[in-house]
């Protein structure tokens, strides 16, 4: 029997295809594990931060509270809500010596207005990368199945050309072959793993940061308490 079967002489072996297969697998892996690292990081960063919420409603004023949560927010998360929210508060409570959209609107729905848009900034900065890793994760095995399916047919290929048929001359290349399907679970199980868990890390911080912006809205659209904070 030879001996010299292995991914080694699998890889000798193989054409073009098959190369191209392999490396398509190794940059869906470096890509997936980029982000699997680094919004790791920046998942675990968000989340010890919530706690800055607390901070903010027990400061004495406004300028306080953005400032304590200025220093525990290092992903800019929570901070830029409260800001922007802030200052649109105080553009809607002064006159305004030039006619704009914003002094002809309604200060709760100019709040409203901020408020939203700094959340789907926020959405749009957390769900980055969860497509890749998604596409990682459900067309992986694929690419992978297609490295089978390529290696086997060579091999049943060679096999026909040498006219004899032995299993110690199928069994090798064809078991050879199957490592590409390996290759591509290795590769889109990891990704599919941390899109699960990104998912509900970001419902999570989504959902505290819809309720620190319901009760901004509810607390700067008094008016009364503005004055005292700004």
């Amino acid at each position: 029997m030879d001996q010299t079967v292995g991914i080694a002489h699998y890889w000798a072996q193989s054409d073009a295809v098959s190369h191209t297969v392999a490396y398509t697998l190794l940059l869906m892996s470096v890509a997936s594990w980029y982000y699997i690292l680094s919004k790791t990081w920046s998942s675990w960063r968000i989340r010890r931060s919530s706690n800055a919420l607390d901070g903010f409603w027990k400061a004495p004023t406004v300028q306080d509270a953005i400032a304590i949560m200025q220093r525990f927010d290092s992903e800019q998360v929570y901070t830029p809500l409260a800001r922007q929210s802030v200052e649109a508060a105080s553009i809607s409570s002064k006159q305004q010596t030039t006619p704009s959209l914003n002094a002809a609107t309604d200060p709760g729905e100019l709040i409203t207005r901020t408020l939203r848009r700094e959340i789907n900034r926020v959405s749009a900065r957390l769900e980055r990368g969860l497509t890749l890793l998604a596409s990682v994760g459900s067309t992986a095995p694929f690419v992978g199945l297609f490295g089978t399916v390529w290696g086997i047919y060579h091999a049943l290929a060679a096999v026909s050309a040498s006219g004899t048929v032995q299993i110690d001359k199928v069994a090798g290349p064809v078991g050879e072959a199957l490592i590409m399907t390996a290759l591509g679970l290795v590769v889109a199980i990891p990704a599919v793993l941390a899109y699960n868990a990104f998912t509900r890390v970001n419902r999570v911080t989504l959902a505290e940061l819809d309720g620190f912006a319901h009760d901004l809205h509810a607390y700067l659209t008094t008016g009364e308490r503005v004055g005292k904070g700004a």
